[in-house]
């Protein structure tokens, strides 16, 4: 009888401690809750931002009409417009004629008209596009 009196002791000496345990963890565990809702109310302030950058206005300089130069007329068309029409014309000019290449579609293959434009080069990045037009326009 006495070992079942020292095995009820060591149980009832585990669970308290068990109770203390737990009871430290649960105030941690609070701690970490409140952590997470301010992080929760700074979401909000992003979408806010983008708001913001929606009502941006469009740069003056991509909208002032430029005169394209002779070779770049034949694309486009002869009279002045801003540099994104340009872009946007020689887009249309490239998917109507298919000048766009299968494998890479980064790449566009020049046809006569654009070849002039291009400065004599055959392929041309769709980047590279860009810089080489921009040499066409005053």
């Amino acid at each position: 009888m006495a070992t079942a009196k020292k095995a009820a002791k060591k149980s009832a000496a585990k669970k308290p401690a068990a109770k203390k345990s737990a009871a430290k963890k649960a105030p941690a565990a609070k701690k970490s809750a409140a952590k997470k809702a301010p992080a929760a109310k700074k979401a909000p302030a992003k979408k806010a931002a983008k708001k913001t950058a929606a009502k941006r206005k469009p740069n003056a300089a991509f909208m002032k009409a430029m005169q394209p130069s002779s070779q770049l007329a034949l694309v486009v068309g002869g009279t002045p417009m801003p540099r994104t029409e340009v872009t946007k014309k020689i887009w249309d000019y490239i998917k109507k004629n298919k000048l766009q290449d299968s494998v890479n579609r980064r790449l566009i293959n020049a046809d006569d008209k654009l070849k002039a434009v291009f400065g004599g080069k055959g392929k041309v990045s769709m980047f590279e596009m860009t810089k080489l037009v921009s040499n066409h326009l005053k």
